[in-house]
């Protein structure tokens, strides 16, 4: 059964496979009503979303997942209703996106050398855009080395595997904090991906201070305890709990599009939440870029 709002999806600004016209539409036809584009470091493809959500009569969110780094792994942040024109932060943006690119070179190159041999060329085809790890296990399976998305990732693209190839990002604080002072709400995206929930709990003071509203809840293939034990974070720490699919295209992700319970109270709550900080001064600050 699909569900009537989705606040994780992606497009081909980053590395979805529909267009954000395209994904609308299907959000049309799914039936959801809500919906948010959130394509990593980048709001490229917001205004086509917004105007193609307006045709479509679907209540758009202009969003964004900023990935950043911590010892061990990632941790992705969401936000909602961004100013995302301003240029300080379109500026930031940038210098994220072109590592990615970056990124997806030095992986072709790294699978080249192990044999396994896919073009950057090709790679750039089937992207149509910003360039990300899909786009490359999209010219693995077209090219026959692997039979699905899932195995592309697990056998030469995922963390630890043959070709994987980190990137420079942001600091989880530092990215709450750039989503915050673009008037937008800070969310940490499927946050059992982060390795242990003592270090979570560890980090939502300091996350919180810097601007954090809530936690991705309701997500993908979460079971029934997993929402009760993010639930009882989200009430010890008065955030907001969110959810969506995390779609980027058919066998990216298990969770179709709309494929993820969200209550409404989530949008509602998000709505509140941005009409009172747009009554109050963003924080200015400077924000440092990371090293390369």
């Amino acid at each position: 059964m699909t569900n009537a709002i989705d606040l994780h999806t992606h497009s081909t600004a980053s590395d979805g496979v529909y267009s954000p016209t395209v994904l609308l539409q299907y959000a049309k036809a799914a039936g959801i009503h809500v919906l948010a584009l959130t394509d990593h470091d980048s709001t490229e493809g917001v205004a086509e979303a917004a105007e193609a959500a307006d045709a479509l009569n679907i209540d758009f969110i202009p969003g964004i997942e900023i990935n950043t780094d911590i010892s061990g792994g990632e941790v992705h942040v969401l936000g909602y209703f961004l100013d995302y024109q301003q240029a300080a932060f379109q500026n930031i943006l940038r210098v994220l996106r072109d590592s990615r690119e970056l990124r997806g070179q030095r992986m072709v190159e790294l699978l080249n050398q192990q044999g396994v041999h896919i073009s950057w060329k090709r790679v750039r085809e089937i992207a149509n855009g910003v360039v990300g790890r899909p786009h490359v296990a999209r010219a693995l399976l077209e090219a026959g080395y692997v039979q699905t998305i899932g195995e592309a990732f697990d056998k030469y693209i995922g963390r630890g595997s043959l070709a994987y190839v980190p990137h420079y990002k942001l600091t989880p604080n530092q990215a709450v904090r750039l989503i915050a002072s673009a008037n937008g709400l800070p969310v940490i995206a499927h946050p059992l991906s982060i390795p242990g929930l003592v270090e979570l709990r560890n980090w939502l003071p300091g996350l919180c201070e810097a601007g954090m509203v809530g936690l991705e809840t309701y997500y993908g293939q979460y079971t029934p305890q997993d929402e009760q034990t993010l639930l009882a974070l989200v009430h010890e720490y008065q955030l907001i709990p969110t959810g969506g699919s995390d779609f980027h295209g058919p066998d990216i992700h298990p969770t179709p599009l709309g494929g993820r319970y969200v209550p409404c109270e989530a949008v509602e709550r998000l709505k509140a939440e941005s009409a009172k900080r747009r009554a109050m001064t963003p924080p200015a600050f400077e924000l440092p870029l990371p090293e390369k």
